[in-house]
């Protein structure tokens, strides 16, 4: 049975399945996490897998949350901002994760919503030890001047500069999702990175197939509407990536 077939059967789908244009295939990741060791993992069978084929435009798109939780964020930056994988094109979207590391850079305050998200580890794997977290302005001010003097410049520009959403074809990449009855091109920053119960309950139909991450779940999610790839790399080992090409739709993924 095609895969088309399959997914009307499952999820009684009634319009035509989400398409890219011919000679395109593209690999998306979903939440790294700091988890430096599966993201390599995952780029060698990319690679591998890119290596078959004639397609001539091959895209990799990373959807957000490199860092937090996990004990190797800053690795996991460095790897991805010298990322080099020819003939793959590269797209990197912000994820409410790397908000949070910005808000933190912009507001000392913020270390203890931080802190919940992940941000401690993140902070350790900079090369920060007092994190025995305390309230206090100075603590607070120290830390925050410590963490500027250990995180490159390149971290920076990187995190500065990184879209919320990308398309391509009946495709739509976002770290969270979407909001239902918003056009695509109307959505909020704050939806594209945060967004939940809203986007992943609904079944309208979005006017392009939604990518995207944020919400852990053991497998990936096929919906008519979306395909959600977190599935929780920090904690279960897989990270996963889905591989688009014409209407067909697979998935790459390490453990």
């Amino acid at each position: 049975m095609s895969f088309v077939a399959t997914l009307k059967k499952k999820w009684g789908f009634s319009k035509t399945v989400a398409t890219l244009p011919a000679g395109m295939r593209i690999y998306a990741i979903g939440d790294i996490h700091g988890r430096a060791d599966l993201l390599e993992d995952l780029l060698t069978q990319i690679s591998r897998d890119a290596a078959n084929g004639t397609v001539d435009d091959m895209r990799l798109i990373f959807l957000g949350d490199y860092v937090d939780r996990g004990w190797e964020s800053r690795a996991v930056l460095e790897r991805l901002t010298t990322l080099s994988l020819p003939p793959l094109k590269t797209v990197f979207l912000m994820g409410n994760h790397e908000e949070a590391f910005l808000n933190f850079l912009a507001d000392p305050q913020f270390l203890d919503n931080w802190r919940q998200y992940g941000g401690l580890e993140t902070l350790h794997s900079y090369g920060l030890k007092d994190l025995t977290f305390r309230a206090e302005t100075s603590y607070l001010q120290q830390v925050h001047a410590e963490f500027q003097n250990a995180l490159p410049a390149a971290h920076l520009t990187f995190l500065k500069a990184l879209p919320l959403s990308y398309e391509a074809g009946d495709y739509f990449f976002a770290h969270a999702g979407v909001r239902p009855g918003i056009p695509l091109a109307e959505q909020s920053p704050r939806d594209l990175c945060w967004i939940r119960e809203e986007f992943l309950t609904s079944k309208v139909d979005f006017g392009k197939r939604i990518v995207h991450g944020h919400c852990p779940e053991e497998e990936p999610q096929v919906r008519e509407n979306r395909i959600g790839i977190d599935t929780g790399a920090y904690i279960t080992g897989r990270l996963t990536a889905v591989v688009l090409e014409g209407t067909d739709v697979r998935f790459l993924q390490t453990g």
